[in-house]
């Protein structure tokens, strides 16, 4: 959505001879307000800072949170001379510095802020906001609370970058994509769903799995930019499929800690949704237990405003922690996802087999619906049949394919 909304905006500028300037904005160290002084105070700096930023531009510029502390502001020249671009921003910078009264004293934060100017740092949305992006790295180096212009020529292509400007890039460019492992109907063998999962096409590394990306992205907050693009990229295909006269199927998101402590999350899902005209029914977010006990009682408040929009949720690798029974009690789950680190042990190892028997009885009783994880054998599968365990997911049905490739699996029927 966001190289859309600029790839639109360059053209305009394009035709019409005037100039863009993108200035990417990170916060400086905001990790320490949310340790220091919490998550909920750490939110309120956030809508603070959003909305004096907003308040900062013109009608005609841009302003977007890109998840965690970073933010992107697109300003329009008026003109293709149109002076004071670079004062505009100080006084933007300034706005964020002044002290926000909170509730246990004064917070001030300052910024990073790198800028890219069209046409001079880039003919392409992508080539804009890969060179704000390097130039705000820059203002870092150079101390923080810095504003770096893009130095053309100085960072040359091909030049290796750190392993965190590589996955900016690949979340703001076209270097992430979506596989889909279906889930099927135990009985019947059926497809029911679709769980997506994100991939990496890395320009030197080739396709990555999400195992050598995803804890970085948790390291650096990248996390919430990226399973934003998730959300809406699999919404988007989903509505893509039912377009293409294909029976509708719920498509399940992994949800992370960061994303689900972000209080604009519900909105976020909500925009998705809307924007890719897909009926919240067909949307399953699939959380750990972990997410939801690490903060219960702002956990429930989330679940009950997702709930409310008609999406479903899951809980994610269930067996896998201390708190599950607890997890099952609290929170309005509608389905369990039994970890396949039991399934792996079914059916011959006889705990095993008593603890998925107890799981799937439990759930029955709580009237969730049972999904297990990790099937890979007939073995497996005959248990699971027996134990009444509705759904299964696993390379016993299906390695995670292309979206290309789904058509062609829903047209099979079974699996």
């Amino acid at each position: 959505f966001l190289k859309e909304r600029l790839a639109s905006i360059l053209d305009q500028a394009r035709r019409n001879n005037r100039k863009v300037t993108v200035a990417y904005i990170d916060l400086d160290n905001f990790k320490d307000i949310n340790d220091g002084r919490g998550h909920a105070a750490g939110d309120e700096v956030l809508k603070e800072i959003a909305a004096r930023m907003a308040n900062s531009v013109r009608a005609s510029d841009m302003v977007v949170r890109l998840g965690g502390d970073e933010f992107l502001v697109v300003l329009v020249h008026q003109s293709s001379h149109d002076a004071g671009i670079t004062r505009r921003l100080r006084e933007l910078q300034k706005a964020i510095n002044r002290p926000i009264r909170g509730a246990d004293g004064e917070i001030t934060v300052t910024s990073s802020i790198g800028v890219a100017a069209f046409p001079f740092d880039g003919a392409t949305s992508e080539e804009l906001l890969a060179n704000a992006d390097r130039a705000m790295y820059r203002a870092k180096e150079l101390g923080r609370n810095t504003l770096q212009h893009h130095e053309g020529g100085s960072t040359p292509v091909g030049m290796p970058l750190g392993e965190h400007e590589e996955l900016h890039l690949a979340i703001t460019g076209d270097q992430l994509f979506l596989q889909y492992q279906p889930q099927v109907d135990v009985a019947t063998g059926r497809i029911t769903g679709l769980e997506a999962l994100v991939r990496w096409n890395h320009p030197a590394k080739g396709r990555m799995p999400p195992v050598n990306f995803i804890p970085l992205a948790e390291e650096t907050g990248l996390i919430v930019p990226l399973g934003l693009w998730v959300l809406n990229e699999a919404c988007r295909q989903a509505r893509n499929w039912q377009d293409m006269g294909l029976t509708p199927l719920t498509i399940a998101v992994n949800v992370s800690a960061k994303q689900f402590a972000d209080p604009d999350f519900a909105t976020h899902v909500t925009e998705a949704l809307e924007r890719h005209r897909l009926q919240s029914r067909w949307l399953e977010l699939e959380v750990t237990e972990s997410v939801v006990m690490h903060d219960a009682e702002r956990a429930l408040a989330m679940m009950e405003s997702l709930r409310a929009l008609g999406v479903r949720l899951s809980i994610d690798d269930f067996g896998s922690g201390y708190s599950s029974l607890a997890a099952l009690k609290t929170f309005p789950f509608d389905r369990l996802k039994m970890d396949r680190s039991l399934v792996e042990a079914l059916p011959g190892d006889k705990t095993a087999v008593a603890i998925a028997s107890a799981v799937i009885s439990l759930a029955q009783t709580l009237k969730l619906s049972v999904l297990a994880e990790g099937v890979e054998t007939d073995a497996q599968m005959d248990f699971l049949r027996q134990a009444r365990c509705e759904e299964a997911q696993g390379y016993r049905f299906s390695k995670p394919v292309s979206p290309e490739e789904i058509p062609a699996l829903l047209r099979a029927r079974s699996l």
